[in-house]
């Protein structure tokens, strides 16, 4: 589903897939993220994905105009996970809801693998 808004001019239409990019670039901003994870259904392999395919690592679905974001990330060794997804939550939230003039309901994040950074 897309997300609409309103206007006193017309109505806009966002596609989910420009939200899902959005969202991830901005994650990959966050200190303690290396990137997103695609994980293979078949084998259970989770391979660090490329900044042209992040969104395979971030799905958006959006009902009655409110967004649900999924991230599945690769975190650095070391880091505190509990807190590296804090603060992904929170960018991620604001910058979602200024970005769309939607509401972000829920943000979940699934943490793939970990992986040490030279």
């Amino acid at each position: 589903m897309k997300g609409q808004i309103n206007t006193d001019y017309g109505q806009i239409v966002i596609d989910e897939e420009v939200i899902a990019k959005y969202a991830g670039m901005n994650a990959l901003e966050c200190f303690g993220i290396v990137g997103m994870a695609s994980v293979s259904r078949r084998d259970g392999l989770v391979q660090l994905l490329k900044r042209d395919h992040l969104t395979k690592g971030v799905q958006v679905k959006i009902h009655e105009n409110k967004i649900e974001i999924d991230f599945h990330i690769i975190v650095v060794y070391g880091v505190s996970i509990a807190t590296v997804t804090e603060n992904l939550i929170e960018n991620v939230k604001y910058k979602v809801e200024t970005f769309t003039s939607m509401e972000v309901e829920k943000v979940n994040v699934y943490v793939e693998g970990v992986r040490i950074v030279d």
